[in-house]
């Protein structure tokens, strides 16, 4: 079944295709409104250069834009969002929940934002302003308020005939929360529970006291973690008092986590995870210069650090031809312990109390490592140039960049992170730097010793 409905979706989106190639825009519509879901509209939109994807958005009925907008990286969403006036955007976003809705809002300017909560009724603007109280990356912006409560009083009759004067029940729904008259969680009722029970059985009789809970200040990606520890389906958020204040479910954590996932990919490049694929030239370029401005500023002292050892070139030719593989070397093996750290700390694997440790085994790693390659790099330069001391002053010149980059790469995620700057960003950045300029100079700077 699933088979035949890729292949179907596949069909469309070649006849979509067709279609805006002959100018057919009439059927265009009709396939973007009616044939295709909204997450492939969204894909067809993200892979469409600017032009082509305004004239799409133009042709897709307001009432299905915000479930589309919902499928949208933030750079394309944040540029169709600031197009929008106030009123347009209400109506887009209407029917939508409202943690998809703050995520939308958070994208725009303050000023739009209050324009846009203005703009609606008073029960609705509370509740939104309460999800955009929290900050977008932790729980409480996370959560939806949208949530099906009962007491521990009640049987569970009368919580059959509660859920069905609901037109429908929240998505993800896998157990209410139970309140007591304050609003406090005191325990959650699973759905199966209901389905099996005793009619005359009460909710107190049957519920769960042990629940897991988060609070709203908690970041997203501990929330994340905890779901994937305990096979989580939904949690409760809490505030210092336990009074419940919504639930996150695991469609928003898998956001999350593909979020996370593709700013760790994107950031080793300097590139920020929602880069649009058909983003403006100009646009493209201003965003590549600062890293490409910070490379080139560490290439210059790396060249510095060469140009100390002139001298020592001139006599040594060998010197200029075997320098690149010391600090290819070094690189290779820091980006290894750079991942692995920086996935570490993202698993919450990695804290304050076990970073010592990791460092030193990464350190013993690297030495161990270094004696392995030392052994055959000398032996290959000792070879093809004849000269036993190059092939001495390589294997130390490994040997001491290799114990250095493993040192580094443990140590540059949580030293960057107490500073304030992303690791996944920043980190490849600066451990080249340091491979390259320890690298070059252990190798030269030996050089230099034993051939004066």
């Amino acid at each position: 079944m699933l088979h035949r409905d890729s292949a179907t979706t596949k069909e469309q989106l070649l006849n979509l295709n067709e279609a805006l190639d002959s100018g057919a825009f009439v059927q265009v519509r009709r396939i973007l409104n009616r044939s295709l879901p909204a997450v492939d509209v969204a894909h067809l939109l993200e892979s469409s250069p600017p032009k082509v994807r305004n004239i799409l958005w133009n042709l897709i009925d307001r009432e299905l834009g915000g479930e589309i907008l919902q499928h949208l990286s933030e750079d394309i969403s944040s540029e169709i969002l600031s197009k929008m006036n106030p009123q347009e955007l209400a109506d887009v976003t209407s029917g939508l929940d409202l943690d998809d809705i703050a995520d939308l809002l958070q994208q725009l300017p303050d000023q739009l934002i209050q324009e846009v909560l203005r703009s609606m009724d008073s029960q609705n603007r509370q509740r939104l302003e309460q999800v955009l109280s929290y900050p977008e990356d932790t729980a409480g912006g996370l959560m939806n308020i949208d949530t099906i409560t009962v007491r521990p009083d009640i049987t569970i009759d009368v919580v059959l005939r509660y859920l069905r004067l609901h037109p429908k029940i929240p998505d993800m729904t896998d157990n209410l929360p139970v309140v007591n008259r304050k609003d406090e969680l005191v325990g959650i009722l699973p759905i199966s529970k209901i389905l099996v029970s005793d009619p005359s059985s009460t909710v107190r009789e049957l519920m769960n006291t042990d629940v897991i809970t988060i609070t709203a200040e908690m970041p997203e990606l501990e929330v994340a973690q905890l779901f994937e520890r305990h096979d989580l389906v939904s949690a409760p958020v809490v505030d210092q008092n336990r009074k419940l204040l919504g639930r996150i479910t695991i469609d928003d954590v898998v956001d999350v986590i593909r979020e996370e996932a593709d700013h760790s990919f994107m950031g080793m490049a300097g590139l920020d995870e929602d880069e649009d694929t058909f983003a403006p030239i100009f646009k493209t370029a201003k965003r590549r210069s600062v890293w490409l401005f910070i490379n080139l500023l560490t290439a210059f002292l790396a060249s510095y650090v060469i140009g100390l050892f002139e001298a020592a070139i001139d006599k040594v030719v060998a010197l200029a031809i075997l320098m690149p593989i010391v600090a290819s070397m070094g690189g290779v093996a820091g980006s290894q312990t750079l991942a692995l750290m920086i996935r570490g700390i993202a698993l919450g694997h990695v804290a304050g109390s076990n970073t010592r440790w990791l460092i030193r085994r990464e350190a013993i790693v690297g030495l161990i490592s270094g004696l392995i390659w030392a052994v055959v790099v000398a032996a290959v330069a000792t070879w093809w140039f004849k000269d036993n001391t190059i092939g001495i002053v390589i294997a130390l010149a490994v040997i001491i960049n290799l114990v250095v980059a493993a040192i580094a790469g443990a140590s540059l995620p949580s030293l960057l992170r107490t500073f304030g700057i992303d690791p996944a960003i920043a980190g490849s950045v600066v451990l080249t730097t340091i491979t390259d300029v320890v690298g070059f100079m252990a190798f030269l700077g030996l050089a230099t010793l034993f051939y004066a």
